[in-house]
């Protein structure tokens, strides 16, 4: 089975082409992903039976902290490391081809935001700018680079730097994107306050143990105030994944078309649950063409009848991570 192309991923346009590409990737994965191969035989689970994405087995998260999961043996590019306290085992996801991310990112930025060229972004990622292997900073930077703007950029804690950009760019009428770790946008507000509606401020999830967490809504009601804004947008991705989903408020998250969440039983990791039920979060992200496109993460949370889906929390004793995992 050969594994499909960036053209075939990436033109998903209907259920039929996802299942389709998803049974194509598993039976791929499943006979080239050393590790992922085992965990189906573990599971006395035959490919072959395998008719529809629903099926498809999902291999635990922590598999990424302890193992390589590669479905080839071609070098690797890039490797990105999850954030984590100091002693705590952190994953890390060996990336062989880094076009893959890079053509997912600006993809699904395009799909749900428009040309990149025509915002003006501005980050603020302290913590993830203060360590290697984020592959968050990697995707900010790419989009700095494509907006081709000179006022777009990182801001690591010049606040004052980063309130005069937010000025001018209210002043000057331009369409502004600030993409922030959720503690560093509350630093920010606690010192400065800003009255701009037609910003897009998107949270990137974490205290980094800066903060006491906040439930969603409370977080969300205070950046808006802070920033002058009706919405906060959000941002749902992991290293593990070379794709996200995006809210653009009330935490409501929609993924590309060649991505998917499916909730699962907490008590049965093999069985689904129906719509609005809250259960663990299995996502299949098919740019993940090249080590596991078939991962069952930490998270809680429920899907809607459209497909958009809420996290609501993590499972206990979990490791607190990086991603967007508030409790709601």
């Amino acid at each position: 089975m050969n594994k499909p192309g960036k053209q075939q991923v990436f033109s998903i346009s209907t259920d039929e082409q996802f299942n389709e590409t998803a049974l194509q990737v598993f039976n791929y994965q499943a006979k080239h992903t050393p590790v992922y191969r085992q965990f189906i035989a573990g599971l006395k689970i035959d490919p072959s039976s395998i008719t529809s994405y629903g099926q498809i087995p999902f291999l635990p998260i922590e598999f990424f902290k302890s193992h390589s999961i590669l479905s080839t043996g071609e070098p690797v590019e890039v490797t990105f490391t999850s954030s984590g306290t100091t002693g705590m085992i952190t994953s890390s996801h060996l990336v062989i081809d880094k076009t893959w991310y890079e053509e997912s990112f600006r993809k699904a930025f395009a799909l749900f935001y428009g040309d990149i060229r025509d915002y003006t972004v501005l980050a603020l990622l302290p913590s993830y700018l203060e360590r290697e292997g984020s592959s968050l900073i990697y995707m900010v930077d790419d989009l700095i680079k494509q907006s081709n703007n000179p006022d777009s950029g990182f801001f690591l804690y010049n606040h004052d730097e980063l309130f005069h950009q937010l000025k001018k760019q209210q002043d000057a009428g331009k369409p502004t994107l600030l993409i922030g770790v959720t503690f560093g946008l509350l630093d920010f507000i606690e010192n400065y306050r800003v009255n701009f509606p037609e910003l897009v401020v998107m949270e990137t999830g974490g205290m980094k143990g800066r903060r006491k967490e906040m439930i969603r809504e409370e977080l969300h009601e205070v950046l808006g105030k802070g920033f002058g804004v009706k919405h906060i947008h959000s941002e749902y991705g992991m290293t593990e994944l070379l794709s996200q989903a995006y809210s653009k408020g009330d935490g409501i998250f929609n993924c590309p078309p060649w991505m998917k969440i499916i909730i699962r039983d907490t008590n049965d990791p093999l069985s689904t649950l129906q719509t609005g039920k809250t259960g663990g979060i299995s996502v299949i992200d098919l740019a993940n063409i090249n080590s596991c496109a078939f991962i069952a993460t930490q998270d809680l949370g429920k899907i809607h009848a459209d497909g958009s889906f809420e996290v609501l929390g993590r499972f206990d004793q979990s490791d607190i991570r990086g991603c967007n995992l508030l409790i709601a």
